[in-house]
């Protein structure tokens, strides 16, 4: 399957890199056996499934994307996080998804503007060479009710790895990949609890708390995939009310 969305992999040589990098689409072709559990979870999954957060009918919200990015590494799949700077206004310290909200020239937010932007910000906060990364396929949009974001969760393949870094620590403190078997591990699953009442999926890996947005959505792409492992949800983190 191949539609408009991803980076053009077939661009001429002696093209200028903001051209390529203009040239977007979104292909399954050439995944890897063990990621088609997952492009079958983007192709197949209804919003309610993910969230009961969902973007407000009125079509309030800042509108924004991140690059779920699986990759390859020492220990088999994995997945790219980042850890948010601790004095950002919005999510503090929060290890996340690389993205951010959608730029003007990153174009309309119903089209490829999700794309190019998830791509653009893991750039920017990761120094990846988006080139590399094989979009292929967008979750439903979500919402998260304290900041306001609407957010277009692009999922994709880390075809051809490059270093990554802290570009800004302005922005971002770390830079850090976490494999799938210890996300799946029973032992590293708890429910994040906040004194203001909410509760949800939690990860402890990779000396971080990985919750909220983040967590809910790896553990959905978890659970529908056919991934997930039975875990104990009595096991319980306290967030810090500030969080």
């Amino acid at each position: 399957m191949t539609q408009t969305g991803g980076i053009d992999q077939d661009v001429p040589s002696g093209v200028r890199e903001e051209e390529r990098e203009e040239r977007v689409t979104v292909s399954d072709e050439g995944l890897p056996e063990w990621l088609r559990p997952v492009a079958h979870v983007v192709d197949t999954v209804r919003p309610r499934q993910l969230s009961s957060y969902l973007p407000p009918e009125s079509g309030a919200g800042r509108q924004s994307a991140v690059l779920v990015l699986f990759g390859e590494g020492p220990r088999g799949p994995e997945l790219l996080l980042i850890e948010r700077a601790a004095k950002l206004r919005s999510h503090a310290g929060q290890p996340s998804f690389p993205g951010g909200s959608l730029d003007p020239e990153d174009g309309d937010p119903l089209t490829t503007g999700p794309l190019r932007a998830a791509l653009r910000e893991a750039k920017e906060e990761t120094g990846l060479d988006p080139l590399g990364v094989q979009p292929f396929g967008v979750l439903p949009k979500l919402y998260i009710p304290v900041s306001g974001f609407v957010v277009t969760p692009v999922v994709a393949w880390w075809r051809d790895p490059t270093p990554v870094r802290v570009v800004d620590p302005g922005e971002t403190a770390r830079v850090f990949t976490v494999p799938v078997a210890d996300l799946t591990d029973p032992a590293n699953r708890a429910t994040a609890v906040h004194p203001l009442g909410h509760a949800g999926p939690a990860f402890l890996v990779e000396s971080a708390l990985v919750w909220g947005f983040t967590a809910g959505v790896i553990d959905r792409i978890l659970h529908y995939a056919g991934w997930e492992q039975p875990w104990d949800r009595t096991k319980q983190v306290t967030l810090d009310r500030h969080a």
